[in-house]
């Protein structure tokens, strides 16, 4: 047996499993063992085979300049399936299972996903980690190991409730505790240990194996022993549970103080244990000189929650280095790149000055100085004061994270054209005019490991036979050259055919978890990814619900049948987020209980959507739903993974949907609704009762809101729903947009009837998904950004 990273026989592998099943489990026969057993001893089997060539690529990558992203999340998804395809190991780790009389998927589906992070941002984090991997790119990630992930979603009468995401209870067999490498982190008032686990990253048929770092948090005192003896065992405690709170749930809910705080030391405790450890090793390779540290370094800020790297860093060089202070800013301003996820002001993080003082006041006064400084070049600039206030570090006793970025990072990037130009233009003008030079765009990118050639492997040996080779895994540009097929029928038939086993899977899948029986014969519309209001999961239940009403009056209705898929979290403390899911999952009972109806249309809201889940509904789906409000989604990337497998856009003219059509063409999308432009010649003269007045099929579905059609358990969610649309300026456009989107919608069924027409507009939306691969992405960050090449561990 043999992969790119290792030759082991199938003997050996067998021998290397049932060995871990005995040390590990004291099973002496694999017979007994449960799933989760044989998951962590066909891994830790992998692991060992693997951290030969680990430990040579770190090696190697220590000569070179690096990377590192820093990111509070990473949303990776189970590792087992994408680790074998990685090594090239799958068939054969899968033939020696059955000789077990295992069934793989049956170990795959055991495995807890590493839910470490909340939607797009998370995601494209651990795409760029396998991207760089993959690419040989010598990038490494730092984040937090959190104890419990976002949190589990579970439905209860149609409510969301949330449990704890317990991901680690069967273990975690990917990843190595190196408690000799921990570094101390101080704050006002307490002082914890970061311990790193590192994650292999395997790099498609590469030798190289990045590493992800995630920094579990733990006291520097395990237990007062003599409280404890002293019988007060909680306070012989404190310290424990106080240092493991920070690393023990992603995002903890930050409505009052005490959350804030939580929040602001997970985010230095992260900044700050990574920095030490870039700097430890520096030091050791440059005997202990620092002045060559931006020469060797690339820190990538995704988003602004580890925007605190800045002043840490200048304190570390400072306070710890007996550096200059304006030395130390200069050598910052040549290491950290910043990447802007967001055009809302609510992600644009701005942190109390007061809360920054409680945990860190030296961190304050270095930000204070960092301020006077900008200020000071910003009047020689000859800038008024009225102007120098927009661009102010710390306004109103609140310090704006993305400011301190922009003004110290050497490079500020959006992540999808449209996004760019929103920036440059509108939302970061005043900056771009400034520091025209630091800002760029780099357009979002997705693994093709995981969202094809993991998640749907009939595609991929399609893709592989017409092609004739496995390359286009590495360049994912050649999928182009699929375009020839694209009237064959004879080719067509087999990609229709392999998207109808794809979606019979989802339905069995659904029927499994979700007790809900759906036609795989049926259109899947499927809209999947964070909830919330600006993505406009509300205006889809509205339609859905107007053509249930319409299917009523008009049961002859010449649509095909259809099915409505949802997946989304709503943050826990997000009330009208969760009012989005009630309503939806109301609309759902209506219809799937209506007896007349639900032969012609269903509708599904799947619980818990994560990783593993999107990893079936991707490859399934005949419609991506993407209808945030245009201006409004920066990138969006499950846009991306729909097309990759096969599925023509339903959206705005928003994010990389503007890319994607450009790509695919028009003909092979469906594109409705406001443009950027149209917002904003509307937007202070915009009345959605206008339009509620003048469409009775509107009317009446927003009405449903507070006419008792529907049960919100007396909370009131449901008039706060119907408030934002009317009653609060519809601030997402919903009602402007909902006949636009009712058209379009009636053009996806005249399409979908034509087998032939609505093959070729999926097929060649797979042909132009090349652009959007991480790699050609992460590719991008190094030449432009980070000024970093492949380093091939040969």
């Amino acid at each position: 047996m043999e992969g790119v990273n290792n030759k082991m026989t199938r003997e050996e592998l067998k021998k290397d499993i049932l060995r871990y099943l005995k040390v590990k489990y004291g099973k002496e026969n694999i017979d007994n063992a449960k799933d989760f057993e044989v998951f962590n001893a066909v891994s830790m089997a992998l692991l060992e085979n693997i951290v030969h060539d680990w430990n040579t690529t770190t090696k190697l990558y220590n000569k070179e300049k690096n990377a590192y992203y820093f990111s509070a999340e990473y949303l990776m998804g189970r590792a087992l399936g994408n680790n074998l395809i990685s090594l090239g190991l799958y068939d054969e780790v899968k033939e020696v299972l059955k000789e077990f009389n295992i069934d793989i998927n049956k170990i795959e589906e055991i495995e807890e996903d590493a839910g470490l992070g909340n939607g797009g941002l998370g995601r494209l984090a651990a795409c760029f980690m396998d991207s760089a991997a993959s690419m040989e790119v010598p990038l490494m990630g730092y984040g937090i190991r959190y104890s419990n992930g976002l949190f589990n979603q579970k439905f209860q009468n149609g409510f969301q409730v949330e449990d704890a995401d317990n991901w680690l209870k069967y273990g975690d067999p990917w990843s190595i505790r190196k408690t000799d490498e921990e570094v101390v982190i101080n704050f006002k008032d307490e002082k914890v240990k970061a311990i790193p686990y590192d994650t292999p990253i395997i790099g498609y048929k590469s030798k190289n194996i990045n590493t992800l770092r995630l920094w579990k948090c733990e006291p520097v005192v395990e237990f007062d022993f003599n409280l404890f003896n002293d019988q007060k065992y909680d306070e012989a405690l404190e310290e424990k549970n106080r240092a493991e709170d920070i690393s023990r749930v992603l995002y903890p809910n930050d409505s009052n103080e005490e959350g804030k705080l939580l929040r602001l030391k997970q985010q230095y405790f992260l900044v700050s244990a990574s920095l030490q450890d870039i700097i430890r090793t520096h030091k050791k390779m440059w005997n202990n000189d620092l002045l060559n540290f931006s020469v060797m370094h690339s820190v990538q800020l995704n988003d602004t929650h580890p925007v605190l790297a800045i002043p840490e860093l200048i304190r570390i060089l400072v306070d710890e280095e007996g550096m200059d202070f304006n030395k130390a800013l200069e050598i910052s301003k040549g290491v950290f790149g910043y990447t802007n996820h967001t055009i809302l002001a609510e992600a644009l993080e701005k942190w109390d000055v007061e809360l920054i003082r409680k945990l860190f006041p030296r961190i304050l006064e270095i930000i204070e100085n960092i301020d006077s400084i900008f200020v000071k070049e910003l009047e020689e600039k000859g800038y008024s004061e009225e102007a120098i206030e927009e661009f102010r570090i710390i306004n109103d006793d609140l310090v704006r994270m993305a400011n301190l970025a922009i003004y110290v990072s050497f490079a500020v990037n959006g992540v999808a054209k449209l996004h760019t130009d929103i920036l440059k233009n509108t939302e970061l003008h005043n900056w771009y005019e400034l520091y025209p030079e630091k800002f760029q765009n780099k357009t979002n990118g997705i693994t093709p490991r995981r969202w094809l050639r993991l998640c749907n492997q009939e595609l991929s040996a399609l893709i592989t036979e017409l092609l004739g080779s496995e390359d286009w895994v590495k360049d994912l540009s050649k999928l182009k050259e699929l375009e020839k097929y694209a009237n064959d029928e004879k080719i067509l038939k087999k990609f229709m055919d392999i998207k109808h086993i794809k979606k019979s899977e989802l339905a069995e899948y659904i029927k499994e978890k979700e007790g809900i029986e759906i036609d795989p014969d049926s259109l899947f519309d499927i809209q999947i990814k964070r909830l919330h209001e600006y993505k406009r999961q509300l205006l889809n239940g509205l339609y859905i619900l107007d053509l249930y009403y319409r299917l009523k009056e008009n049961p002859n209705m010449n649509i095909p049948k259809v099915t409505f898929i949802f997946g989304a979290k709503a943050f826990p403390g997000y009330e009208r987020a969760k009012a989005i899911v009630k309503f939806i999952n109301e609309i759902a009972k209506l219809i799937n209980n209506d007896e007349e109806v639900n032969k012609k249309m269903k509708v599904v809201f799947v619980q818990n959507y994560r990783v593993s889940y999107a990893e079936k509904l991707f490859p399934a789906a005949d419609i991506s739903k993407q209808i945030s409000t245009a201006g409004k989604e920066a990138s969006g990337t499950g846009n991306m993974k729909f097309m990759l497998n096969g599925t023509p856009t339903f959206g705005t003219y928003d994010g990389a949907n503007v890319e994607i059509v450009r790509e695919s063409k028009d003909e092979n999308n469906f594109i409705f609704g406001l443009r950027v432009e149209d917002i904003e010649k509307i937007k202070d003269d915009y009345d959605p009762e206008k339009y509620y007045e003048s469409e009775e099929a509107l009317k009446r579905v927003i009405n449903t809101l507070i006419d008792g059609t529907f049960d919100d358990g007396e909370t009131g969610m449901f008039e706060d729903l119907y408030n934002s649309l009317l009653k609060e300026g519809d601030q997402y456009f919903l009602l402007a947009d909902f006949h636009g989107f009712r058209e379009e919608e009636d053009k996806v069924f005249k399409a979908y009837q034509d087998k032939l027409l609505w093959a070729k507009k999926c097929f060649l939306n797979t042909c132009n998904a090349g652009i959007f691969s991480s790699d050609r992405t992460i590719m991008e960050y190094s030449n432009d950004i980070w000024g970093i090449k492949p380093c091939k561990n040969k």
